[in-house]
């Protein structure tokens, strides 16, 4: 095929005859100068850091609506399905990857349980992190999110570090906030990226650590404007990614936006190409070609370097995508489950007052990041219970365990702006119990249950109306066409905004969030309010 080369290494453009033979390219041959009249060839997009599951989709779902935007691999973390489902989760990831034609890097989970302050499905420790480790199939440690297990050198950690670094494989980080000599030490035991850095001096400074900083734009969490101007500044140490990303936001685009959007800024077209295409297939060692002889035939055709419009995608030699249309096939998949939750009613929702004048603990969600703050508020005591109190925007939320019988975890949040109603989920990291925000225990019950009746997903009730999107696969998950489950969620999305009332961007991806306690500043588990930054629960009434 001919078209106009975009050599990131070499930062040339010229028309080009491109030789494909089978899954490799043959033969490059140089024919002139720039021919505006052709398309464009360059390498494709990696997401540099995803958990597949946050799409709600297999990993053959996620496949067919990611290569439409020119991505052709992914290096992604499965431990929301080894929270789950243990091992078991990341084989099924691995097998369900390998049926589609896109290059999924699966990564060992390093940890799992992300706590012990919550309940989970599974425990993989470091013996089954060394085998996974072993395998050809696992590329990486995953973000390692117990920083202060790394600090302090826990020895189930090191043991995962160690079997990392036994088989030469990359370790990820995930490292919110740390600065100083915390995060030199950190990075020193061989943690050499983080893709939780919210501000430029945070990013600039673990740099000088050695880690490469992953720019993140996901459905909930949005680090792109804080975290660009580093691309022009350390080009070899920028990759982006969306780290979760939602079926409707994954129709829209992926890491083709980040580019545009990159570009648009006036950033430099070759650092912006090598962040997207060549550092996480260099610094990973994807079996990714980068449209050189000999390479894998793993490549993009764009209309022009203004709109950048994706025309085909191409992998290992066969076309995968083409003019917006998806080429890979819709396939079923088997569905793994772990759920074990009984019915709820209203009265497992109530939160008895200590006195007329208690004070509550209330989470404050941030729209677009994953990050919460604490507030303190009067308390709403009716009938000697806390009840929400919508006017003020301070709603209930529970937390209920799926995985054996007990009672519902229940706290007060603020700035989800519901006025009536409830949204529940079985998408709530990193355990993935059920979570629910709602305005009164009704509401909340009766999301609740929808979720369990569905053996997992997710649900909105209010304004007299129902919706639920069920994830049979693991309470994660589905395998349904991959469009369908993208318009089925965008109706959901679109019912809880307007007709609830909420106010955030995503809703459903920030309620997901608020159950991760690795992540400060305040969580609820299903095992109470939980303290990030001091690592240890909290009461949620003064």
């Amino acid at each position: 095929m001919k078209a106009n080369l975009i050599n990131i290494f070499e930062k040339t453009i010229r028309e080009t005859e491109i030789h494909v033979a089978g899954k490799h390219i043959s033969k490059i041959q140089i024919i002139g100068p720039e021919n505006p009249a052709l398309p464009y060839i360059l390498p494709g997009f990696t997401d540099a850091h995803v958990h597949v599951e946050s799409s709600m989709l297999t990993p053959a779902q996620f496949a067919r609506l990611a290569v439409v935007h020119g991505t052709i691999a992914t290096v992604s973390d499965p431990h929301e399905i080894a929270n789950v489902l243990g091992v078991e989760g990341v084989h099924f990831m691995i097998a369900d990857g390998k049926r589609v034609p896109f290059k999924f890097c699966f990564g060992a989970p390093s940890c799992v349980p992300a706590t012990v302050f919550e309940t989970t499905g599974a425990i993989v420790d470091a013996e089954q992190v060394g085998e996974l480790l072993a395998s050809d199939d696992i590329g990486y440690l995953a973000e390692v999110m117990n920083v202060p297990g790394v600090l302090n050198e826990d020895p189930d950690m090191m043991a995962k570090i160690h079997w990392a670094r036994h088989y030469n494989k990359a370790i990820d980080g995930h490292a919110p906030g740390l600065r100083g000599e915390e995060a030199r030490q950190y990075a020193g035991y061989g943690i050499t990226t983080d893709h939780e850095c919210f501000t430029y001096e945070e990013a600039r400074e673990k740099i000088g650590y050695g880690v490469k900083i992953l720019i993140r734009e996901g459905s909930a969490a949005r680090n792109f404007n804080a975290l660009i101007p580093l691309i022009d500044e350390f080009p070899d140490h920028i990759m982006f990614c969306s780290d979760d990303k939602h079926p409707d936001n994954l129709v829209e685009g992926h890491i083709n936006l980040l580019v545009k959007r990159a570009l648009a800024l006036g950033y430099d077209f070759w650092n912006v190409l090598q962040a997207a295409c060549i550092n996480p297939v260099m610094h990973y060692s994807l079996n990714v070609g980068l449209l050189r002889e000999g390479d894998a035939a793993d490549f993009i055709l764009v209309d022009n370097l203004n709109a950048f419009n994706i025309l085909e995608t191409w992998i290992d030699g066969a076309l995968v995508a083409k003019n917006g249309q998806s080429l890979i096939p819709d396939l079923r998949s088997e569905h793994p489950n772990h759920f074990e939750c009984t019915l709820k009613s209203a009265s497992d929702f109530i939160f008895s007052a200590k006195n007329p004048e208690t004070r509550i603990r209330v989470i404050e969600a941030l729209d677009g990041q994953l990050v919460t703050n604490e507030c303190i508020t009067e308390a709403k005591i009716v009938e000697g219970s806390i009840v929400p109190d919508p006017e003020k925007d301070v709603l209930k939320v529970t937390v209920v365990n799926r995985y054996s019988p007990a009672r519902p975890a229940v706290a007060f949040i603020r700035n989800f702006g519901l006025k009536r109603g409830a949204l529940a989920s079985s998408v709530a990291h990193d355990s993935h119990n059920i979570i629910c925000i709602g305005c009164d225990d009704e509401s909340i019950a009766r999301a609740v249950n929808l979720v369990i009746g569905a053996r997992g997903g997710l649900s909105a009730v209010g304004a007299g109306m129902e919706h639920v999107i069920g994830l049979p696969i693991a309470g994660l998950m589905t395998d349904r066409d991959g469009y369908e489950v993208a318009e089925s969620y965008t109706k959901v999305d679109r019912f809880v905004k307007e007709a609830l009332g909420s106010t955030l961007k995503s809703p459903f991806m920030s309620l997901s969030f608020m159950a991760l306690l690795v992540i400060p500043s305040l969580k609820l588990s299903d095992k109470g309010l939980f303290d990030g930054e001091n690592f240890k629960f909290t009461a949620a009434s003064l």
